[in-house]
């Protein structure tokens, strides 16, 4: 092969590795940030069954199924079953228990179902009574539910803030909690997330925008005669409430967080998600320049580049702007535990973690009655301590 021939197919190798490389990064920055695309009914219902005078449901056997708590089956014909605790299992099947279904006769052998933590599938289900109403974003009238405890005259407030991907009802578990404690609770949407507005491509900007809409629903609770608020973050939704509470408007308003599964370093939780999806996590680095460099960023879809920095809070400890309630499944494989833990012992007179043996957003289902301690004894305690996390 002569000389020039030789430069010639390295170069195109390179070109060619180089492409592969950028059109890796794009795909990833689209999947983050894609519209809500609805359930993915990867289940069957293989079997129903009587157990000590109870039904109980024979499904497929993954990490999911196996797990220990409460869950739900969402069905793809419209039902809805929740379920107890597994009472057998073989090498390629697992029976729980069959606490409720909706409607009655909802389930069926053959049937596709979808596994899901969100345990109620509204207020009602819930047990609370709410009110619908709506928070004047930026972007337009975003939908909420507005729930007031019963017996309460307060002006303690709770904004309950949502993940990517997931709906508001996901939130309703800590909903109950900040209702029991005497807080008034408003459940929130925000643009893009298949119930407030859409905006432009539909597209997510991890936080970036959402959180100007959560900005409005502190207005609305001030508004309403607020004098103390709280926010409840979930996974995405806690990396809004961290740049919310950050916010100087807000300086003696919100009093503390609630985040179970926060994004706490978006970098970080990109990297997780790649190992989920069987890439391996140095691939996140492919997506960033289609994330934060604003001509890469709009041919993905977006508005502008969206600055991960600014939802670091391992660089940015030090700024942490309130007392923050951390709730983090140590089997969480998209938003990574170590940077809870490492914020925690970066700020231990400003975090208080607690584990919980679950996967992500999955804490309240795993063990739901220690998930409620905790939360009821930080809106309520007379006086919150910080123990030292091991280093």
């Amino acid at each position: 092969m002569k000389a020039g021939a030789g430069v010639a197919a390295v170069a195109g190798l390179g070109l060619a590795l180089f492409a592969g490389a950028a059109g890796l990064g794009f795909a990833i920055a689209r999947r983050l940030t894609a519209p809500p695309s609805g359930r993915v009914y990867n289940l069957i219902v293989r079997g129903i069954v009587r157990h000590e005078g109870h039904d109980a449901v024979v499904l497929d056997r993954n990490p999911s199924t196996v797990a220990t708590g409460v869950y739900n089956l969402w069905l793809e014909d419209g039902g809805w079953v929740r379920l107890g605790p597994v009472i057998g299992e073989d090498a390629v099947t697992v029976t729980r228990l069959i606490e409720s279904t909706a409607p009655a006769d909802a389930l069926s052998v053959g049937q596709r179902a979808s596994w899901s933590g969100i345990y109620y599938r509204d207020p009602a289900d819930a047990g609370l009574d709410a009110e619908d109403v709506i928070v004047e974003t930026p972007v337009g009238p975003a939908p909420a539910w507005l729930i007031r405890p019963a017996g309460y005259a307060t002006n303690d407030w709770a904004i309950h803030i949502h993940g990517l991907a997931s709906p508001r009802a996901g939130t309703l578990r800590g909903v109950k909690v900040a209702a029991d404690a005497g807080f008034v609770s408003l459940v929130v949407t925000y643009r893009n997330d298949g119930e407030g507005p859409t905006v432009g491509s539909g597209r997510s900007t991890l936080g970036a925008t959402e959180a100007d809409d959560v900005r409005a629903a502190v207005r609305y609770a001030i508004a309403h005669g607020a004098d103390r608020v709280v926010l409840f973050g979930w996974s995405m939704g806690g990396a809004i409430a961290l740049q919310v509470a950050a916010d100087v408007e807000f300086d003696g308003v919100i009093d503390r967080l609630v985040l179970d599964s926060p994004v706490i370093d978006w970098c970080a939780t990109i990297a997780a998600n790649c190992a989920r999806a069987g890439l391996p996590p140095q691939a996140a680095a492919l997506a960033r320049p289609w994330l934060q460099w604003s001509p890469l960023a709009r041919s993905v879809g977006l508005p502008s580049a969206l600055p991960l920095g600014r939802f670091n809070w391992i660089d940015r400890a030090t700024a942490l702007p309130v007392h923050a309630l951390i709730l983090h499944g140590t089997d969480d494989t998209s938003a990574p535990p170590a940077a809870a833990r490492r914020l925690a012992q970066l700020r231990p007179d400003m975090v208080q973690l607690e584990t919980f043996r679950a996967d992500h957003t999955l804490g309240w289902n795993s063990a739901w009655e220690s998930w409620n301690r905790h939360v009821r004894d930080w809106l309520v305690g007379n006086e919150t301590t910080f123990p030292d996390v091991p280093i």
